[in-house]
């Protein structure tokens, strides 16, 4: 799987735990934005229709349908709010 964070491809032998956390950057590993079936774009950013509402998409959560996102898309899916504010930052390098 790849840390929705810093990028950094991670092997698991199995689905992350609620409390894993990425050895790189030690941000949740089982939250919203490292699921496959995370999309922006949706109600709820999920594709999963049954999944419950979790407010902030980088926190670890209970959510039964979590899979972990794999490859490429992974690491497209961001969020756009995030990418607006690296790229503000970046702006105003000093």
């Amino acid at each position: 799987m790849i840390c929705h964070q810093c990028e950094a491809e991670i092997e698991l032998g199995h689905i992350p735990s609620r409390l894993d956390t990425c050895p790189h950057c030690h941000a949740y590993l089982h939250c919203c934005l490292n699921c496959r079936f995370y999309d922006p774009t949706m109600a709820n950013s999920c594709q999963e229709p049954q999944a419950e509402f979790v407010s902030d998409k980088a926190a670890a959560n209970f959510c039964e349908f979590f899979q972990p996102a794999r490859g490429k898309t992974a690491r497209r899916r961001r969020e756009p709010s995030r990418d607006a504010r690296k790229a503000f930052d970046d702006l105003f390098k000093i």
